[in-house]
């Protein structure tokens, strides 16, 4: 039997890419397209709700599906730690449904965030770059909070970063105590830089999206996840198997193992949460 999904905010790039997933794969079944003029209750025909809308409007989405027993995939930033507090008290100790966060689809941006997390135990000077559309209302990126805060807290021990003259605006805003630059262009997807200063070298490491694509495989996965989730679940990580001990069984579409030197992200606390600050607009 097919797992029915709702996608709210289908209008949306990654809504509509969302929405051709679930239409091409046969195990799902594409029961309702939500746009902002859409009816909440019109979600309630589906076992899966998938949310990408805005910052602004995604809260309302997740807690009403929540609260009316559905699984959620969660695809849009803006869920703060104490956003991801909130939805599980509302689940309850013993929850009998799910939310998957997921603060980028893309493999190669986990891969990505879980070298830099590697890294930072090595050096203490460290900012982040990154860049996406013009279009995109919020930042700095759930992707660039998420390993922000996985590296802060992987180099727990050696304290804050070094962040000189963060007093000036022009130095980005601190994501735990590290500098995240944000910039929004024409003409780009999603690039993220991490770069490490150290005495007489620097290491920066760098991710691209190309094409919205590459989202994917990611997303199949996390749907899968959704599907059967019980409380809330955070990272793309936390469904595949990326050789870290303790790490989780690769899902079902899931890629290849990386190699077993990577950081164990798994462990990271659950204060960690890989979503970015409140947008600018609230318009779904």
């Amino acid at each position: 039997m097919s797992v029915k999904v709702a996608v709210v905010g289908a209008t949306g790039k990654l809504g509509r890419l969302v929405a051709g997933i679930v239409a091409e794969h046969p195990e799902f079944e594409l029961v309702a397209s939500l746009g902002s003029s859409s009816e909440l209750s019109e979600m309630l025909a589906a076992d899966v709700v998938v949310d990408v809308t805005v910052p602004g409007v995604s809260q309302k989405v997740v807690e009403y599906a929540v609260t009316n027993g559905r699984n959620v995939l969660v695809g849009t930033s803006g869920w703060s730690a104490e956003r991801i507090t909130g939805l599980k008290r509302l689940l309850g100790d013993e929850p009998t449904n799910g939310v998957v966060v997921i603060p980028n689809f893309s493999l190669g941006s986990v891969l990505a965030t879980s070298f830099a997390t590697m890294a930072a135990r090595f050096y203490d000077s460290i900012e982040i770059v990154e860049a996406h559309a013009a279009r995109k209302v919020d930042s700095p990126s759930g992707t660039a909070v998420r390993t922000a805060e996985l590296m802060a807290a992987a180099r727990a021990s050696r304290g804050p970063v070094a962040a000189p003259h963060t007093d000036q605006r022009a130095r980005g805003q601190q994501v735990a105590s590290i500098p995240v630059h944000s910039l929004r262009l024409a003409g780009v997807v999603a690039k993220q830089d991490v770069i490490f200063g150290g005495t007489g070298e620097v290491l920066t490491l760098t991710h691209e999206t190309i094409s919205p694509s590459s989202y994917t495989q990611g997303i199949l996965v996390a749907l899968r996840a959704a599907s059967t989730a019980r409380g809330v679940t955070v990272g793309l990580e936390s469904l595949i198997d990326l050789g870290l001990p303790g790490g989780a069984a690769p899902a079902a579409g899931a890629a290849a193992p990386a190699a077993a030197s990577a950081p164990d992200t798994a462990a990271a606390p659950e204060n960690v949460s890989g979503q970015a600050a409140t947008a600018t607009t609230v318009t779904p």
